[in-house]
């Protein structure tokens, strides 16, 4: 059988082992669909096979070979479009290669075991396939190093227009301070803002601290004690309040609040909900956090009102470098955004063993919650 209607006639079972393949590779905090890891691998073999069963004469496999490297022309292919999404998801370029290595070897196994003899037609068909997957595989590997190029200006762009607003009033205020003429009153209304600049600069800085270290070495280290919730939740209004004087901020506790927890890390969580929703809020609301603790789970939620995040948002809300859009078009007027406070959060509550969602709609506002277990269970308890 010619490897080309082999691969028509197999594409289910040759995509299973696609899936399965991709599923095995460790995305940090990510959770992916069927649908996501299956992406675009039947239109890349459809294509493949359209190319194979292209014929070709002696000068146009030469060119083939000799051919270098070059950027994708026409119209966009699945393959590309395959390599930008993988980017996108948190895929690394290792790990989008060995999706077509994982391809190539699981096609021509399936092919090989259906194969009694090795012809000339046969080996002709190894190497047209060969050349299809290695095309596909140039393709991807290009949309991909063109996203994270993108990706990387993007958030240089962001980085350096949020570092300036605080950088300028601080600059400001130091300019004013300098000057005979300054006045009690006016010390202490310059130095409220200094601080607010200093604090909206510090949260920028631990975002990044904590993305260095997610991507420098995975899982995000914590130190959990006994400790109360309450309290962090108190902590992380405060340091909110300070970034936000004109946001009113609502604080409420039931139920069990003593447990296992990092202090530290879950008021950066809290402070990054925080934050978040007291720049998407209205005027006329203030922001909630609520806690609530049974034996087992503690459950953080935060709440504020103002535009509908639509549904495709929240599927990417908590990806590193993504601007959160209140709006199918628009984006918050005052959002920091380099796009990582909610990143963080994910990461703080799956290192604790927990997790974190989110809903928003007109009527009941956006919530986000989070749910962690009261006892510390550490990676490897009970033989695990």
């Amino acid at each position: 059988m010619k490897l080309s209607r082999f691969i028509t006639g197999h594409l289910e079972p040759i995509l299973e082992e696609w899936e399965l393949f991709a599923r095995s590779l460790p995305i940090p905090g990510a959770t992916i669909s069927k649908a996501e890891l299956r992406d675009h691998a039947k239109q890349m073999l459809e294509t493949i096979v359209r190319d194979m069963d292209v014929i070709e004469n002696a000068a146009q496999r030469k060119k083939k070979s000799t051919t270098g490297v070059s950027e994708i022309a026409g119209k966009e292919t699945a393959a590309a479009t395959h390599g930008s999404l993988r980017q996108q998801i948190g895929f690394t370029m290792p790990q989008l290669t060995a999706e077509f290595r994982a391809m190539r070897a699981s096609v021509l196994r399936l092919w090989m075991a259906q194969v009694s003899v090795t012809t000339k037609t046969a080996t002709q068909d190894i190497l047209r396939f060969n050349e299809a997957i290695d095309q596909a595989l140039q393709e991807s590997a290009i949309r991909y190093s063109q996203q994270s190029d993108r990706t990387r200006n993007t958030f240089l762009a962001i980085l350096s227009h949020d570092l300036r607003s605080p950088l300028s009033t601080m600059t400001m205020a130091g300019a004013l301070l300098s000057r005979p003429s300054a006045t009690s009153a006016s010390t202490v209304q310059i130095g409220a803002r200094v601080a607010r600049s200093a604090a909206t600069m510090t949260t920028m800085v631990n975002d990044l601290l904590e993305f260095a270290r997610t991507q420098l070495g995975g899982r995000m280290p914590i130190s959990p004690s006994l400790g109360d919730l309450g309290e962090i939740c108190k902590t992380a209004v405060e340091d909110a309040s300070a970034a936000h004087p004109q946001c009113k901020f609502e604080l409420s506790t039931t139920g069990e609040m003593i447990g296992d927890f990092d202090a530290a890390r879950l008021a950066q969580l809290f402070s990054n909900l925080l934050n978040n929703a007291a720049q998407y809020r209205t005027d006329d609301q203030p922001v909630s956090i609520t806690a609530c603790g049974d034996a087992d789970t503690a459950v953080v939620q935060v709440k504020n009102f103002g535009r509908q995040i639509p549904e495709a948002s929240l599927k990417s809300i908590f990806d590193p470098l993504v601007q959160l859009a209140i709006s199918d078009d628009h984006k918050a007027p005052n959002a920091t955004s380099i796009g990582l406070g909610l990143f963080i959060a994910r990461e703080i509550a799956s290192a604790h063993g927990g997790t974190i969602g989110a809903e928003s709609s007109l009527e009941c506002g956006t919530v986000f919650t989070v749910r962690l277990p009261r006892v510390w269970r550490s990676e490897g308890a009970n033989g695990g």
